[in-house]
């Protein structure tokens, strides 16, 4: 099987887009050149990334980094494993401040490791995208999205374009000054001339949503 390299090389991505999509890369010269993701390059646990991703959803990053870090505490480790979250009963992690659903998902989480479902790095590497997304989206509290920003932030995988999410959308409406978004499935057409480097364009496009907002406001990278 072919391995995965983590990370690609962004000038290349950088004129390869600008080539093949001259209204992005418009764009791209007012944005300025995105350096490579540090991240790409480090290493770290899927197990414990999941299970950090269930406790930051839907909340702002310090009130999530407290009820992490109170986790933390209470299990007595900075790693989220089956084996550390077993330390500590349900009523236990609930007074952390997580959500009943959290802990579910957090539950689940650390069955499916115990049984051995979850692919760790090495395994990863010789995955593809869609076989990473399929091998995850069962997890409860586990999307798509979730998945995606993996792959793209922690993995460095070049061709990932997530089209739920709703900067992305923002992004490639002012790109081809559009009245409307693009919906998912329209988004799915644009992206096939960014490939193989759609992760590199979605960097851009959500900068540009930013860019192109009427307020300050940062552009969220949600589906919300």
């Amino acid at each position: 099987m072919p391995r995965h390299s983590r990370g690609f090389d962004t000038d290349a991505a950088y004129a390869h887009l600008a080539k093949r999509d001259r209204k992005l890369g418009a764009w791209m010269k007012r944005v300025g050149t995105i350096a490579p993701d540090p991240r790409w390059r480090k290493s770290f646990d899927p197990v414990d990334a999941l299970a950090r991703a269930i406790l930051y959803q839907q909340l702002s990053g310090k009130a999530a980094a407290t009820i992490v870090g109170r986790v933390e505490t209470a299990i007595a480790s900075d790693r989220f494993h089956c084996d550390t979250l077993a330390r500590c009963d349900d009523a236990t992690i609930r007074a952390c401040g997580v959500s009943g659903n959290k802990l579910l998902a957090l539950r689940d989480l650390a069955l499916r490791e115990s049984r051995g479902e979850i692919p760790d790095l090495r395994r990863m590497s010789v995955m593809d995208n869609d076989a990473i997304v399929e091998a995850l989206v069962p997890i409860r509290g586990i999307g798509r999205w979730t998945v995606e920003m993996m792959l793209m932030f922690r993995l460095g995988r070049p061709d990932v374009l997530p089209v739920d999410d709703l900067g992305i959308r923002k992004g490639a409406q002012a790109v081809d000054k559009a009245a409307l978004m693009p919906t998912p499935k329209e988004l799915i057409e644009i992206g096939e001339r960014w490939g193989p480097y759609r992760t590199y364009a979605s960097l851009y496009l959500w900068r540009i949503a930013d860019l192109a907002a009427p307020s300050k406001t940062e552009t969220k990278r949600s589906q919300d």
